[in-house]
């Protein structure tokens, strides 16, 4: 799995990526949006129904959103 070696995430601890309850999400998603590997990381979040954290630049209700809009 390259996307995930060369993965930004993988330069900042998992706390940054999987916060709190109620707390904000816009520093991992700023993170995700400047990170080649974002577009693989959402579609393996899907594909394996992660359900906590940031991926790919989505939280997980933006996730689900996106799971009922693609049907």
């Amino acid at each position: 799995m390259t996307w995930q070696e060369n993965a930004l995430c993988a330069q900042a601890g998992p706390e940054f990526f999987f916060p709190a309850p109620g707390s904000s999400t816009r520093e991992a998603k700023q993170l995700c949006g400047a990170c080649e590997g974002r577009v693989a990381c959402l579609e393996y979040a899907l594909t394996h129904d992660e359900r906590f954290g940031v991926w790919g630049g989505l939280s997980e209700k933006e996730r689900i959103r996106l799971k009922r809009q693609r049907g």
